[in-house]
């Protein structure tokens, strides 16, 4: 194992915390007698294709500072490849890193977890899911969810996560049923109407909206949750269940559990890592122990 490591930075995430959770987690790295450097790109493709040039050049694991879109940046980079990924968790959501075990806004505590790992296990395998071509470590999104999703994105009034609330109660007036068309494996394609289609790889989205509560990262498969036609009633009334996993009960809510899922409906954008995918139809595949993850707990959800 090269003693040198790379440290990928995001310095918006978080409003900022990027850049102030670099400086602790470089000295915890360091102090544990390895050498660090930093990378920073100017925008999402210069970032990437800095962060691949690390990984052929040898470096000895990529740390990805910032959000949940920083580590789906990361994961791009370091999948299929023997370089293991840490995370150090500075952005608003923190899903991949929660679902991981690993510490959320903490920086030097990230640090020295990494360095432990770096000098144990070298990292727990871990799955991805990948979806025209792009990998993504949390949940695919469609539908209501990703509608959101769209709105937020189209507003620049107001700002922050405001604006994101604005679009939900948007979506909420205009709430109607998608008709998908969905293909689990190799099965027949089955026509469901449906409020959303979550594609989980790990348990949340959002900032810890547990909409695949039982979903894990290490046995080769996806969770699909499907919330079935609803009111605006129900959806109100179910909706904070989701951050507790208990949505699952809900009769208007069915799980799948299968390592292949195709989607298709009409004017919807998949979403994951908090990142457009593209239009449906997609075809999402679990990919199997894809990435090495640096201090993972035993049982990553």
């Amino acid at each position: 194992m090269t003693s040198d490591i790379t440290l990928f930075v995001n310095p918006a995430a978080g409003r900022g915390r990027g850049a102030a959770a670099a400086q602790p987690a470089a000295r915890a790295l360091r102090a544990a007698g390895f050498s660090v450097r930093t990378v920073v790109g100017e925008n999402a493709a210069d970032a990437l294709r800095r962060a691949r040039e690390a990984v052929a050049g040898g470096t000895g694991a990529l740390i990805a500072v910032g959000g949940d879109g920083m580590v789906s940046l990361a994961l791009r980079a370091v999948a299929g490849t023997p370089v293991p990924l840490g995370v150090v968790a500075a952005g608003t959501g923190n899903d991949f890193a929660r679902a991981a075990g690993l510490p959320v806004r903490d920086p030097a505590a990230a640090g020295r977890l990494i360095a432990r790992s770096l000098k144990g296990d070298g990292g727990r395998p871990v799955d991805l899911g990948r979806a025209g071509g792009t990998y993504f470590a949390t949940v695919l999104a469609s539908g209501f969810d990703s509608r959101v999703n769209d709105r937020g994105n189209r507003m620049r009034f107001p700002t922050g996560r405001l604006r994101y609330d604005v679009a939900l109660l948007a979506e909420l007036a205009a709430l109607r049923p998608v008709p998908y068309r969905i293909r689990l494996d190799d099965g027949p394609e089955q026509e469901v109407e449906a409020t959303l289609v979550a594609v989980g790889n790990s348990s949340s989205y959002g900032g810890g909206m547990r909409i695949c509560a039982d979903a894990r990262m290490d046995d080769g498969l996806f969770d699909i949750t499907v919330v079935g036609p609803c009111s605006r009633s129900t959806l109100l009334k179910v909706f904070p269940r989701v951050y507790r996993g208990t949505h699952l009960s809900h009769p208007a809510v069915t799980v799948h559990r299968v390592a292949k899922v195709s989607l298709s409906a009409p004017g919807l954008t998949g979403w994951a890592d908090g990142e457009p995918l593209g239009p449906l139809p997609l075809t999402a595949e679990t990919v199997p122990e894809a990435v090495r993850l640096l201090g993972a707990a035993e049982k990553a959800g």
